[in-house]
């Protein structure tokens, strides 16, 4: 196997996040399912953006901010994902590059615009989600392909659930995973979202048992991946599926297990819940670097708990602080 250039590459949705603060009145009066995400079109995009409070704006997509916390952590990360030739494409491919990942999937010039996804933010800091996919939706074979270079020198291949939608979307994933196991590569996925879960459910179960080394959902996924409602029979039935697989509990921290052994992590601690955007995505972050670095499951969990904390401790899903530095600041020891 050749020496990895990269961490994690990761491949999903380019989004750019419009975050505004929003009651439970306002769901209610829009549609709104709470603490979810739902797909939306180009005209309700235009709609609901103009009767939310006014927000601000981040690039983001949820593997995307998983390779922001990776390069927050000092780790060597990369990214395939789609954008438009246009204005919210052009932030996009400037923010994921000034973070320092690598990125060069070649924009959309003709089709939809670039995505973009609405998220209201109710006082309990509830996150509820309005996605109009775009031209992020049109990750194909042919973009794996372009990036197989990179694919290939990544430690891990990172999958979001959210991009699973599209036929040419499954295809890439399962190019993207036989890349990378012809390459002794490891590929992990993200469930993403229940209602991800519930529209993929036997493709999602047939990609999880063939194709994925390392699992990561909250505990809510994981049981609508294998019809229980308890998490102990979900969690057996996930250890026969993959080598590893990391489950975030919010307050109760994270279950991790890997074969005979199953680690507990607590949740770090946070001194204001402001916004969870992001919490998956960025516990995946600490915990994927952990495995690339060989890190035990147990100091991988922290770091990712440790980023999680972060991050739901402002609006927004991209780190404001270094998350090196608070893992240093914990105790965890850097080359």
């Amino acid at each position: 196997m050749s020496q990895a250039r990269f961490d994690v590459l990761a491949v999903g949705n380019a989004i750019v996040d419009v975050l505004s603060p929003a009651t439970d009145e306002f769901l209610a009066a829009e549609g709104i399912a709470k603490d979810a995400m739902t797909l939306i079109d180009e005209d309700r995009a235009r709609t609901l953006y103009a009767a939310m409070q006014p927000g601000t704006e981040a690039s983001g997509g949820s593997a995307a901010n998983t390779v922001a916390g990776i390069a927050s952590l000092g780790g060597r990360a990369a990214y395939i994902g789609k954008v438009a030739d246009d204005q919210l494409g052009d932030i996009f491919t400037h923010d994921i590059r000034a973070i320092g990942v690598h990125f060069d999937t070649p924009s959309l010039k003709d089709g939809p615009a670039s995505g973009r996804c609405l998220i209201n933010v109710t006082p309990d800091a509830s996150r509820s989600m309005s996605t109009f996919l775009g031209a992020a939706a049109l990750v194909t074979e042919e973009d794996v392909a372009a990036g197989a270079e990179d694919l290939k020198a990544a430690q891990i291949v990172y999958l979001e659930g959210y991009l699973f939608d599209r036929e040419e979307a499954k295809r890439a994933y399962v190019a993207a995973a036989e890349m990378a196991a012809a390459s002794n590569r490891k590929t992990a996925l993200t469930l993403s979202d229940v209602f991800c879960v519930e529209r993929h459910k036997p493709a999602f179960r047939h990609l999880v048992a063939n194709h994925i080394d390392i699992l990561l959902s909250n505990e809510a996924e994981l049981l609508a991946l294998y019809d229980t409602d308890d998490f102990d029979t979900a969690l057996a039935a996930i250890r026969q599926d993959v080598a590893i697989a990391a489950v975030t509990r919010s307050e109760k921290g994270a279950v991790i297990t890997a074969g005979d052994e199953t680690v507990s992590v607590p949740a770090a601690p946070v001194t204001q819940l402001i916004d969870t955007t992001g919490a998956g995505d960025l516990f995946a972050a600490g915990f994927l670097l952990g495995i690339a670095q060989g890190r035990s499951l147990a100091e991988a969990g922290q770091m990712g708990a440790i980023s999680a904390a972060e991050i739901i401790s402002h609006y927004g899903a991209r780190p404001e602080k270094s998350l090196k530095l608070l893992a240093e600041q914990s105790g965890i020891a850097f080359d």
